[in-house]
């Protein structure tokens, strides 16, 4: 255990603070002049998106907390309300450089690109505001529900993210004494979700594309909902509820009916943030306030649209193309054809994967093959996040249908995946697929599937084994890897995890599979104090880890003992960091960086020097408690030497990564690279173009090979005897 000397609270950074800052790198992208204008704005939609969810579950959490007056400290030594303070001051900070960015940057240079969104309806074109008003009144209208609040109608209960309308309206008193109105009242009508959230608008005398917002429309219209009433004032507002799911697993006797339940009750949570239009009324904002019981730190004064996630449908609009990254096309996987049996090609040997750079179509291929193929007997899966049309989900009903065992642990836990997950899980029990629920108390977040199959020398095994999910969507959006692997020890482990978690049998020992929650942070720790202990002989030491987030206090605190010894230790880090570089005999020689780029960086792969003995692993799990402790996680070896090598360039191309990489300084900020007089490197632009590369090189030998002509040998002339 390490000492309590590297435990001290100023020694760990605040869980969400760095969460925080983890998003505004992702704003950073999107305030980046070197990124194509319409990049930069769905880099912007993805920091709101982002926010949303931190608020509406860690904020939440901590808010709960609160409530519940407790206060034990978290690692960096703050109570709850003490982060919820810094959470407050941070984010409202964060929410202002969004909308500087919005309004100062991409605005104008949106109406550079010839786009042009519609805010000040008095300029429009008589065009224009003649195809608004009319699609207001035959689109929008009907669809409309205002709703007022007197003594006789209480204050409607608001849908958690809904965006509304809140108004001041008073009734017209007299209609022969013009502009006399009565008594104030509050009524609001939520935007339709079910609708666009701009409306396309003719295009301006020079070419501009012009859209509008959806909510400018209706107040554009409002007085049409008050027909009776003068409104003396109109802004719109946003809310967003507590969603964080609270399941007393013990007490539920239905897993699925209870999460069912719970689903529900997101929509109508504690009141967690208010966003407001700047210049609300005040008469109105306090109405809001004293409704919805929401304190002045929860209150986001917001200067522009709120809710800045419809800049991804933006971003996706016809006719900007020559403003968006080229879209990569992911490339054959080195060594595998489409012709070839899938089987017959993992036997030659063990297979790596690198999404996106390398299709996922092999992982989708394995699991076709594996439902059709008449010597398969079973096929076992764990399925945490997939696609709305899964290509997976669908052959493992096939295989189901055609009578081969089908076992899938489809985890109804998986946060904001959980309606999608239960339609899966039922429709596999009806195609006859036997189907585990999670287990009580755990998140299964492990990747791997197992094929069971019988070939002319017995039973083998086929295993895929990944860092991301089994969705062929996100795969062409997140770096991940995996491998696909006939060795036998694996192929034992697999057997043995499905059996634990269909009938809770664990086996008398383990090959090469390392499971959470239980052995897995002991197995790390081990590996970080190796190599402290070889430092500490005098032999080489190192550490390279790259994963999403690390916040595990005893983990970082084995990693600062080892640095102390002198291990040299580069993270690799996307996201939440705990930890602190540059302390004085605590962390000087470990190094932080995070990539953010055009793909979100997914994989967790690690690697120790062992005294030249060097090993090599991948995880579907972070270094975090909540990985280690309370889910199902698989860390994996990687024991091909060709692989190794692989995967070593995959750390090394990151750790030179000088485009998209950032290093945390010791004040916890962090900062971009000094690129001056150095070559340029992006590491993910870097993988696409070799990944692009070795498939024309593939392609071309193919092609040399089955060519006879090409192929053909020259043979001498034999001299005459």
């Amino acid at each position: 255990m390490a000492g309590t000397v590297f435990e001290k609270p100023e020694y760990y950074t605040n869980r969400e603070s760095s969460w925080l800052k983890f998003n505004a790198r992702v704003l950073g992208e999107a305030r980046d002049k070197t990124n194509p204008p319409m990049e930069r704005l769905k880099f912007l939609s993805i920091t709101a998106s982002n926010l949303d969810e931190f608020f509406m579950i860690r904020v939440a959490s901590l808010k709960d907390m609160v409530h519940a007056k407790y206060t034990k400290k978290d690692i960096s030594g703050m109570t709850p309300q003490e982060q919820l303070d810094l959470i407050s001051q941070e984010a409202h900070e964060l929410v202002k450089q969004q909308y500087s960015t919005y309004n100062r940057s991409l605005l104008p240079l949106m109406k550079q690109c010839g786009l042009e969104i519609v805010t000040e309806h008095e300029k429009m074109t008589a065009e224009q505001a003649e195809v608004a008003d009319r699609y207001f009144e035959e689109t929008v209208y009907p669809v409309l529900t205002p709703m007022a609040m007197d003594p006789s109608r209480p204050f409607p209960l608001l849908r958690n993210k809904a965006l509304n309308i809140g108004a001041l309206i008073a009734k017209k008193e007299d209609k022969g004494e013009k502009g006399k109105t009565g008594k104030a009242e509050f009524a609001t009508v939520q935007v339709p979700s079910v609708l666009p959230r701009f409306v396309r608008l003719p295009d301006a005398a020079d070419g501009t594309k012009c859209v509008i917002l959806l909510e400018e429309l209706i107040e554009r219209n409002i007085d049409q909902l008050f027909s009776n009433y003068n409104v003396v004032c109109a802004h719109p507002y946003r809310i967003m509820r507590n969603a964080d799911l609270t399941i007393d697993e013990d007490d539920a006797s239905d897993l699925l009916k209870e999460i069912q339940k719970q689903l529900k009750k997101r929509q109508w949570g504690e009141v967690i943030r208010l966003e407001i239009e700047d210049n609300m009324d005040p008469k109105l904002l306090k109405i809001l306030k004293q409704e919805l019981d929401v304190r002045n730190d929860d209150i986001y004064k917001i200067s522009g649209p709120l809710d800045l996630t419809f800049l991804m449908k933006l971003y996706g609009m016809d006719g900007m193309e020559a403003y968006r990254q080229k879209p990569y096309q992911p490339q054959p996987v080195p060594g595998m054809n489409e012709t070839e049996d899938i089987f017959t090609q993992i036997r030659k040997g063990d297979i790596l994967l690198h999404h996106p750079y390398m299709t996922f179509e092999p992982v989708v291929q394995f699991v076709k093959q594996a439902a059709v193929d008449p010597d398969v007997l079973a096929i076992k899966q764990t399925l945490y996040r997939v696609s709305g049309n899964s290509p997976i989900v669908r052959a493992l009903a096939q295989a189901a249908e055609n009578g081969k065992q089908v076992s899938v642990l489809v985890e109804l836990k998986a946060r904001f995946d959980e309606e999608n997950n239960i339609n899966w899980a039922k429709m596999l029990e009806k195609a006859g697929c036997h189907v585990i629920y999670g287990l009580l108390g755990l998140k299964t977040h492990s990747k791997i599937t197992l094929v069971v199959r019988r070939e002319e020398d017995g039973i083998r095994r086929y295993v895929h084994l990944g860092t991301g999910n089994y969705n062929d969507s996100t795969a062409k959006q997140y770096t991940d890897c995996g491998i696909m692997t006939c060795s036998e020890p694996i192929g034992e482990d697999a057997t043995a995890v499905f059996n634990m978690l269909s009938g809770y049998s664990e086996p008398k020992h383990w090959n090469r599979l390392v499971l959470a929650p239980l052995w897995m942070r002991d197995r790390f720790l081990y590996l970080i104090r190796r190599e402290m202990q070889h430092a500490k002989n005098g032999l080489p030491a190192r550490i390279i880890a790259k994963m999403n987030s690390l916040c595990d206090k005893e983990i970082i605190a084995a990693l600062y003992e080892a640095s102390a010894a002198g291990v040299q230790i580069d993270l690799i880090v996307r996201g939440i960091c705990c930890l602190k570089t540059g302390i004085p005999g605590v962390s000087e020689t470990i190094r932080v960086r995070s990539i953010v780029g055009t793909f979100l960086e997914h994989a967790r792969i690690f690697y120790f020097l062992n005294d030249e003995n060097e090993e090599f692993y991948m995880a579907s799990a972070d270094w975090m408690p909540r990985n280690l402790d309370k889910r199902v996680e698989i860390l994996f070896p990687i024991e091909d030497p060709d692989i190794q090598e692989r995967v070593r360039h995959i750390l090394q191309i990151q750790l030179d990564d000088n485009v998209k990489a950032q290093v945390m300084q010791p004040d916890g900020t962090y900062e971009r690279i000094d690129r001056r007089g150095k070559e340029l490197l992006c590491a993910q632009d870097y993988f696409c173009e070799e990944a692009i590369r070795d498939a024309r090189e593939a392609k071309k030998a193919h092609e040399e090979a089955s060519d006879p002509v090409k192929t053909r040998r020259f043979v001498p002339a034999q001299a005459d005897m």
